[in-house]
């Protein structure tokens, strides 16, 4: 029987010896932690205190309980799938996503139209509830089973100028691009990521875990004169895949001397 004699709350004891156990391998990725029974035992405390560290665990991200088969530990190992985050060009300058061919869609798009909030307004340079054409995907991976919430964002004001957007606003990003180019549009692109928890209908529709965050990824398209055309919303849990970014050195703007 293991002694436990650090400060705080029983319950809090014991989830630290567990945790202890978890990082030090004592208890492996992936496996079966002992049973209630087998926990109280080794650490000399009821029930309740068991369960009550195993929910501050679970609550920390380094359990799973599966019902009917006990609490498992949770992987540490890689994302299974990368994204690589870069555009290119063919010979016929059409564009190509690295990943384009991993997604496929889990049901059909969504086209409504929407608003912009706070952030999506900061994103596109525009003001809070100006108005969007909105389209949302719910992908997956067919390799790994990722799950994936995709929302393409495009200004009115760009629709009415480009009105092949107006009328198929759930175009694929490529295409998107390609049509954007044909209106006479030179493109570059920023791109913001950043975790957070899950709101209820995203832990749903990517079917994550408990305690588990997702990546949110912010992409703008912007035009030939930097303004922001067109807005797309990657989000995924961030234990199953992980971004990939090239970086290139950019050449610094020479010094101006005075005369």
């Amino acid at each position: 029987m293991s002694e436990i004699q650090r400060p705080g709350a029983l319950y809090q004891q014991v989830a630290a010896a567990i945790r202890a156990a978890i990082l030090s391998s004592e208890f492996a990725p992936d496996s079966l932690l002992p049973s209630e029974a087998q926990l109280m035992e080794k650490y000399g405390v009821s029930r309740p205190t068991v369960r009550n560290a195993i929910a501050a665990l679970r609550a920390e991200g380094l359990i799973d309980v599966r019902h009917g088969k006990g609490s498992f530990v949770r992987s540490s190992g890689q994302p299974t799938l990368t994204l690589e985050r870069r555009i290119s060009r063919t010979p016929d300058d059409k564009f190509v996503m690295p990943n384009g061919d991993v997604w496929q869609e889990a049901e059909e798009p969504s086209t409504y139209r929407s608003r912009t909030t706070k952030d999506t307004g900061r994103l596109l340079h525009l003001g809070e509830e100006e108005a969007l054409f909105g389209c949302d995907r719910l992908l997956i991976d067919p390799r790994t089973g990722t799950r994936a919430m995709h929302r393409t964002l495009i200004p009115f004001e760009v629709a009415d100028a480009v009105p092949m957007l107006g009328q198929e606003p759930c175009k694929p990003p490529a295409a998107i691009y390609w049509v954007l180019t044909q209106a006479g549009h030179k493109l570059s692109w920023t791109e913001t990521v950043r975790a957070h928890m899950p709101l209820p209908d995203e832990r749903t529709a990517l079917r994550l875990p408990d305690a588990t965050p997702i990546l949110h990824v912010a992409r703008a398209a912007h035009g030939t004169d930097e303004r922001p055309l067109l807005l797309e919303e990657l989000r995924f849990g961030a234990d199953r895949a992980e971004l990939a970014y090239r970086i290139t050195a950019d050449k610094q703007p020479a010094r101006r001397t005075r005369t």
